[in-house]
């Protein structure tokens, strides 16, 4: 039902995503996202490419780009651990979240795969989508953890950062492939001092380092991203905050993971969303984010407009772009374009932020697959108990057909939180596609 531009780059293939959250498209479950803005005037997005609810990430990598935020392009297989195009000649193990740099015309990705003796490479392109080949071992003197990050500062010095739980942090040889070992320093973040887990992302601005991180502070589980901030790259650096936390994106999730970066004269976060009601099934996601005059950054909220504009309600708005999941419910590839909002049951509830109803709506369509159980949708405008449009009666099927069905609503203007909450008998009641306002 989703249609997706395909055009061929050589091995890879680019897809045309619209501007809303999340950034990858139906099927493509890119997590870890690190976001780098090179000389060519383009955002890239590098992360680890999750397949599955058994395991973290894979043996490849894809990649994410655009010149507007408004339009996103993917770009397939950028590298690989193993099978056809394997460029890590030592191993086949999977690869966990990468960053990339640039440096004296080259493009350099940094990779890293878990438990390893040596745990982290670095491969080569002469273009910021690849692809990126000969991946070789650093040497992390026996520091061998997850996540690198990269970091060049004023001077044209380079950094890298690793480490889960504590961080590390040396600085980086013009060779681009091996650290000064004398520069090592551990514990630049700690989980006790700065709720730290892993996942860090360093850079600049006004001339204060910001190093934003997974965030284990509420719950005691690493959803949020957090941030500190110091006068100098290896601090010390002082805890900020929260910018954004995922709890609630889905009921199995556990982490995030992300950067932030400006772009076109705008700040935004880059983190991710777990799908699939399991830990390891990851899409990234955006959000645009301020600075208060302290350099302080205040919290946001996920929404399912992203970058963009707020979402029309006469479009046709898919069920995966729900930004809030409370309940059993969860959002699940069934094809391969195609993610729905399943396995429902009474007493979930979703929310879609934030949709623009403009000068008023009276009927809305719903294209539902009902099953043999049915239910009802309560339709409500900015929290589940607040201004209700209208209730969906979803007949029983024993089809399970996917059909349209359209009904009556209250009139309503302007831009609002849409929240769909769900009830009916015991176990799962229907599916939907996606919903459109009239």
């Amino acid at each position: 039902m989703k249609r997706l531009l395909l055009i061929s780059l050589l091995i890879s293939v680019i897809q045309a995503v619209l501007p809303q959250n999340p950034i990858c498209p139906p099927g493509i479950y890119l997590a870890d996202p690190s976001a780098r803005v090179w000389n060519d005037g383009k955002l890239y997005i590098y992360g680890s490419l999750d397949e599955s609810c058994d395991y973290y990430c894979s043996n490849r990598y894809h990649l994410l780009f655009t010149e507007d935020m408004n339009h996103w392009n993917l770009v397939e297989d950028i590298f690989k651990s193993s099978g056809e195009g394997d460029e890590v000649k030592y191993n086949d193990k999977v690869l966990y979240a990468p960053d990339a740099a640039y440096a004296d015309g080259n493009y350099y990705l940094y990779y890293c795969q878990p438990d390893q003796e040596n745990a982290e490479g670095v491969a080569f392109s002469p273009k910021p989508t690849g692809p990126f080949t000969n991946g070789e071992t650093m040497d992390l003197k026996g520091y061998n953890q997850i996540d690198p990050a990269l970091f060049v500062d004023d001077d044209g010095q380079m950094y890298y950062l690793w480490g889960q739980f504590t961080l590390k942090m040396a600085r980086l040889k013009s060779n681009m492939k091996e650290l000064d070992l004398t520069t090592i320093m551990d514990s630049v973040l700690t989980e006790h001092e700065h709720h730290f887990h892993e996942g860090a992302y360093l850079t600049k601005r006004n001339g204060i380092y910001y190093l934003v991180y997974a965030d284990i502070s509420r719950g005691d589980i690493p959803t949020c991203i957090g941030y500190a901030t110091a006068s100098s790259p290896f601090g010390p650096y002082t805890y900020g905050g929260v910018i954004i936390d995922n709890n609630h994106c889905n009921p199995g999730n556990w982490n995030n993971h992300g950067s932030i970066a400006g772009f076109n004269n705008q700040w935004y976060i880059f983190y991710h969303r777990s799908t699939h009601g399991c830990n390891t099934m990851r899409k990234a996601c955006v959000e645009p984010i301020s600075f208060n005059e302290d350099g302080s950054i205040p919290e946001v909220e996920m929404t399912s407009q992203g970058a963009g504009d707020p979402l029309d309600a006469k479009s046709r708005i898919e069920a995966e772009w729900a930004c809030i999941l409370n309940g059993n419910l969860r959002i699940e590839q069934i094809d391969e374009n195609e993610e729905n909002l399943t396995q429902i049951y009474s007493g979930d509830k979703a929310a879609f932020k934030y949709i623009d109803f403009g000068a008023g709506v009276d009927s809305i369509q719903v294209c539902v697959s009902a099953g043999t159980k049915g239910g009802k949708v309560v339709v409500s405008l900015d929290k589940p108990w607040h201004q209700r449009l209208a209730i969906l009666e979803i007949a029983p099927d024993e089809t399970q057909q996917w059909q349209v069905l359209r009904f009556p609503v209250k009139n309503a203007t302007g831009i609002h939180a849409l929240w769909l909450h769900f009830y009916g008998g015991d176990g799962q009641m229907f599916d939907i596609d996606w919903f459109a306002f009239e």
